[in-house]
């Protein structure tokens, strides 16, 4: 990019940065980066600029770089979640280009700031991931590189299993709660003294079923946190790692919540903003190709920044002009703008869709549900509350199976028994097999996995590589 380029494009940076502001937007302080396009593929293969090395994110990059080599997609930024907030910029982007990707941007960054899911995130986590690739580094000189690697392939397995709910407190199962025995106790009567003479009765073996305390008292949704706790195989830099790993997810978890929502946002206020600016025709020509292809229908799948988008657009037109309904409720004509930054505060995805996916929304988008029957696939439903709720169920636990640890010393022989929430989509049996090992692993005892397949109760269970099934 020469000189004169950049220029324009500082220029043009102020002027929106003060639109954005015009319109109320609240964004961290901006950092705004100019790369090549390795370092863009490789930002947003490994989800960070500073974060740990691994195999599966080389694997994750060529794929995306084969993808844009092949024209089938292209990453013109990537934005972080930080203070200040860093946006990188592809070298190869034209200004009218830059010009929309900085008005996205910004969008991003005041959804980042103000979004309830996001304020318990790290502001600081460029540096807090850059730390703790430089202490898995150090664990590799000192255990090795495949060592480390094969636990952080156990890890990465199971990283999306953790807690993310803002109602949880920190640390919570941080300890390992040890097995609380307590005298059995009976009612004092006039009969006490006949309890224990029944010859069948074995004492001993009462008495330790009445005092055992099962771990955990509660299912434990966090996956990750209770082996960390519990696992009686990890040695401390496994935990450190493991700890570690969590603090990441935890920090990208509500992106997964959220998804449709940001997207929708960031493209709402590009398009509001550049209308703002004095484009010349051509500029206008382009922004106008640019908007419709980021925010164009998928014939096989939702695309985020069109629903996100239709939805933010139809909420202020419904606040604008609200029906005599929604007067009685409250609602003043022309808050509709008000009412966007309430639900960019305080929605996730799950509750977006619940709350304001309309019926008009759904036919004007031709939404319906299909699947394959045979060889071929065939729409099954068109009905606008089927399609809302099975967006909803695609949103829930970030659009990964709900699973708990039930039982962590299962047949007290200190085996795992897991449960999935089967709430109409079994799981992928090919992954489920290939995971579990990785869960033995981490555990080092036998691993059990309750879910339906077929409509029958099933129970996996892996000890060591064999993965074993059975019907209840």
């Amino acid at each position: 990019m020469l000189k004169t380029e950049y220029s324009k494009l500082e220029r043009a940076i102020d002027e929106i940065t003060e639109v954005a502001e015009g319109f109320g937007l609240d964004f961290y302080p901006m950092r705004y980066e100019i790369c090549p396009t390795d370092i863009i593929y490789t930002f947003g293969a490994y989800g960070m600029p500073t974060r740990f090395s691994h195999w599966s994110f080389g694997k994750q990059f060529h794929k995306m770089k084969l993808q844009e080599e092949l024209g089938l997609s292209k990453i013109y930024e990537l934005v972080i979640n930080s203070n200040p907030c860093y946006a990188f910029l592809l070298n190869s982007n034209s200004l009218i280009q830059n010009k929309l990707i900085v008005a996205h941007v910004l969008g991003h960054s005041d959804f980042f700031k103000n979004n309830l899911r996001y304020h318990k995130t790290g502001e600081d986590m460029v540096e807090s991931m850059a730390a703790t690739a430089d202490r898995i580094q150090a664990y590799e000189k000192q255990y090795g590189k495949k060592e480390v690697e094969a636990f952080l392939d156990a890890v990465l397995a199971i990283n999306e299993h953790i807690d993310p709910s803002l109602l949880r407190t920190e640390g919570e199962t941080d300890e390992s709660p040890e097995p609380v025995f307590q005298p059995r106790q009976r009612i004092e009567n006039d009969y006490d003294d006949l309890f224990g003479i029944d010859p069948n009765e074995d004492p001993v073996k009462e008495e330790a079923v009445s005092r055992y305390k099962k771990i955990p008292e509660m299912p434990e949704k966090d996956l990750l946190l209770f082996i960390e706790g519990h696992s009686r195989e990890l040695e401390d830099w496994q935990r450190d790692i493991l700890t570690m790993m969590r603090e990441e997810m935890k920090y990208f978890w509500p992106q997964l919540e959220t998804k449709i929502m940001n997207e929708g946002w960031a493209s709402y206020w590009h398009s509001r903003i550049l209308r703002e600016l004095d484009l010349s025709s051509d500029e206008t020509v382009e922004f106008a190709k640019l908007h419709s292809g980021v925010t164009a229908p998928s014939s096989t799948s939702i695309n985020p920044y069109r629903l996100g988008i239709k939805i933010f657009e139809d909420i202020e037109q419904r606040y604008n002009h609200p029906t005599e309904e929604m007067k009685q409720r409250g609602v003043k004509p022309g808050s509709g703008r008000d009412k966007l930054f309430e639900v960019r505060e305080i929605e996730s995805d799950i509750s977006f869709i619940r709350n304001y996916l309309t019926k008009e929304i759904v036919e004007e988008e031709d939404l319906y549900l299909f699947q394959k029957q045979g060889r071929e696939y065939k729409v099954v439903e068109k009905d606008w509350t089927e399609v809302r709720d099975q967006l909803i169920a695609m949103r829930v636990n970030g659009g990964f199976p709900y699973i708990t640890v039930e039982d962590g010393d299962y047949l007290r022989n200190g085996e795992l028994y897991l449960l999935h929430h089967y709430e109409g989509v079994e799981l992928d049996l090919n992954y489920l097999e290939k995971t579990m090992p990785y869960i033995y692993q981490l555990w080092g005892r036998t691993i059990h996995m309750e879910t339906i397949v077929d409509d029958r109760i099933t129970v996996f269970s892996c000890e060591g590589e064999k993965v074993k099934k059975r019907y209840i």
